[in-house]
């Protein structure tokens, strides 16, 4: 588990194995050690993957409206680490917009092929304006259908994640502007250099919420930018659901920071349960991403690497890799990577990466948004499954679609007063249905919140 930039680099020196080794969780920030589902009381039911499919997910990261952050963040990074050769490019020479003609072309393409994840808005990126109020450089009426183009072509299947304040400089909250010396401690990648409290976390993520909320945006998580927050990695997740619940009144805060590779799990990881079988159940769901940024990079000026997602016949890569291992397969980039420019190269590499996947994985995969990944872990690790003869006794601290179950010798199933209809095979598995395969029935519910019944017909 990693700083997103600190992997970055070592991707491209080619160290990317070393950088992702001995993840590191806090002792207070981990799924406790006994699952909800006791099999001494379950006799034989297990929860498996949604409709028995392995999620896929794409993490668009330093996304906002119309701002092409590889643009103007660079000399403000280039201000803060003078030294580094990564902030000496021509930054100049990158366009200065990322337009909305490329946000419907990629939203309308992902939307046809079924493709949902996590897309970043800045609320003040690279301090360039304010997007609840002005966006200097272009006019109201083009920020307001930039924002519009979000809510109605882009939440429907994206998750909507602030990336703290600015992606670039620390904001003095009760100033509302950038804090004044420019350094390591001033920028949001490596903030904070010193201990800070929940609440203090919680107030910094809060501000940035409430931005995107004025923006009639709807946001379950947030990410961080780069190392946000890798000194205080606890309270971190706990600020996450302070904040989050607080704004939006949410029951189940998220957020995407760390990126796992090599033989870690992809698994969402939930941490700092607390009230387990109470009615004030609480936790953060951390969810992974399983590679690294392999298209155009922040600045958008490398050149993708498709092949390391997947190759053109789907036969090797890492996210491949996941698929074969039955883990979520999350996939990382960068907008500017994707727009790369104004080539398009990197969105060209990506549908060619989706339609490879789909062509060899279509049946054994589905796309989720992140907070749909991260509810279904919640309700996987924390349900209470009993079982007493034919009836399975279901107790949910929160609903999920497509849960599914796995029992043996089934031969029909009732859910509630309904009876779940038969699939004709596996790849037809959907809520409200079940499926006989390998000698098990496989149950797929939309699960509601509470206690809900399941009574089954067995051989």
């Amino acid at each position: 588990m990693t700083d997103r930039r600190a992997f970055l680099g070592a991707s491209a020196a080619g160290a990317v194995g070393a950088m992702m080794s001995n993840p590191v969780y806090s002792q207070d920030a981990t799924v406790p050690h006994k699952k909800r589902v006791d099999a001494d009381q379950a006799h034989g039911v297990d929860i498996v993957l949604p409709r028995n499919r392995v999620p896929l997910s794409f993490v668009i990261d330093d996304s906002t409206c119309l701002v092409n952050m590889g643009h103007f963040c660079n000399p403000q990074f280039a201000e803060a680490w003078p030294n580094r050769d990564e902030y000496k490019k021509p930054w100049r020479r990158w366009p200065r917009e990322i337009p909305d003609s490329f946000v419907r072309e990629f939203g309308e393409w992902c939307a046809d092929h079924g493709v949902k994840g996590k897309y970043s808005v800045v609320p003040y990126p690279a301090c360039v304006g304010w997007l609840d109020r002005e966006l200097p450089g272009w006019s109201r009426r083009e920020l307001q259908e930039s924002l519009k183009l979000v809510r109605e072509l882009m939440v429907p299947h994206w998750d909507i994640h602030p990336e703290m304040i600015t992606h670039t400089r620390v904001i003095d909250l009760k100033t509302g502007r950038p804090m004044e010396a420019i350094n390591a401690a001033t920028m949001e990648n490596s903030f904070p250099q010193q201990h800070k409290s929940v609440d203090e976390l919680a107030s910094y993520l809060a501000y940035a919420l409430r931005i995107l909320e004025r923006c009639d945006l709807p946001c379950e998580g947030i990410t961080t930018p780069g190392g946000f927050g890798n000194r205080v990695k606890s309270e971190l997740s706990l600020a996450v659901d302070e904040a989050v619940r607080d704004v939006y009144r949410v029951d189940l805060p998220h957020y995407f920071k760390y990126v796992h590779g090599g033989d870690q799990s992809t698994e969402p990881i939930l941490e700092h349960v607390r009230g387990v079988g109470t009615e004030d159940l609480r936790l953060t769901v951390n969810v992974p991403a399983g590679t690294g940024d392999w298209f155009g990079g922040w600045q958008g000026d490398q050149a993708s690497e498709p092949d390391r997602y997947a190759n053109a016949d789907a036969s090797a890569g890492r996210m491949v890799d996941l698929i074969r291992r039955r883990q979520p397969a999350v996939m990382l980039c960068h907008w500017p990577g994707i727009y790369s420019n104004g080539s398009k190269n990197g969105f060209h590499a990506f549908q060619r990466i989706v339609t490879s996947l789909a062509d060899r994985f279509g049946d054994e995969t589905q796309w989720m948004k992140l907070s749909d990944i991260g509810r279904y872990w919640a309700a996987k690790e924390l349900t209470s499954v009993r079982r007493s003869g034919n009836q399975i006794m279901l107790d949910a601290p929160f609903a999920t679609r497509r849960f599914t179950i796995k029992i043996p010798r089934v031969q029909g199933v009732v859910f509630q007063q309904d009876r779940l209809r038969e699939s004709n095979s596996m790849t037809e598995l959907d809520a409200g249905a079940w499926v006989r395969h390998d000698g098990h029935g496989y149950v797929c519910i939309d699960l509601p919140k509470g206690k809900s019944l399941l009574s089954v017909e067995t051989a």
